[in-house]
């Protein structure tokens, strides 16, 4: 764990989760590889980043999603997010799990952040002043927090049969 707490990923994870309370007195978000990206934004925005962004390891990880995000946040953040690969044992229905030294909500916000990032970014590389003053304008009004707020109450994370937006 990146607070230096030990937890079985086997046996003391599942699916379902979003959140660990940890020994530490902390809670740590809980990611999965089988937890689908629209986790953190919606799926139409999904699919734009999917189609967009080339995976340079996509015949390993398959499209732009999960593993990709958490990769970006690992890169931003490598003291506060670990990783476990347990794609060896077949009993627990994933082959990647993350855990981060924040809680479900901020690391909600970390990624939102970096997509963002990212989307700016690749704006910028358009060539298209524009396309790039629009997303600029659009990011003004942009409050991050709010979002999560909104798209955490909409998803209801506190059921575990949430659906997507």
């Amino acid at each position: 764990m990146p607070c230096g707490e030990t937890v079985d990923v086997i046996a003391d994870l599942d699916m379902g989760q979003r959140d660990y309370e940890c020994a530490c007195g902390d809670t740590h978000a809980v990611v999965m590889d089988v937890h689908p990206p629209s986790r953190f934004v919606p799926e139409d925005v999904v699919a734009v980043l999917r189609e967009t962004v080339e995976a340079e390891d996509a015949e390993e990880m398959g499209d732009f999603g999960t593993p990709h995000l958490m990769g970006m946040a690992m890169e931003e953040f490598p003291a506060d997010v670990v990783a476990e690969d347990v794609a060896e044992n077949g009993s627990v229905g994933y082959a990647l799990v993350w855990i981060a030294d924040f809680d479900s909500r901020r690391l909600h916000e970390v990624v939102v952040e970096l997509i963002v990032e990212m989307m700016d970014h690749a704006v910028g590389h358009a060539e298209d002043d524009d396309a790039e003053s629009e997303f600029e304008a659009q990011m003004l009004d942009f409050d991050v927090s709010e979002f999560v707020e909104a798209y955490r109450a909409r998803r209801d994370f506190g059921d575990e049969h949430d659906t997507a937006v």
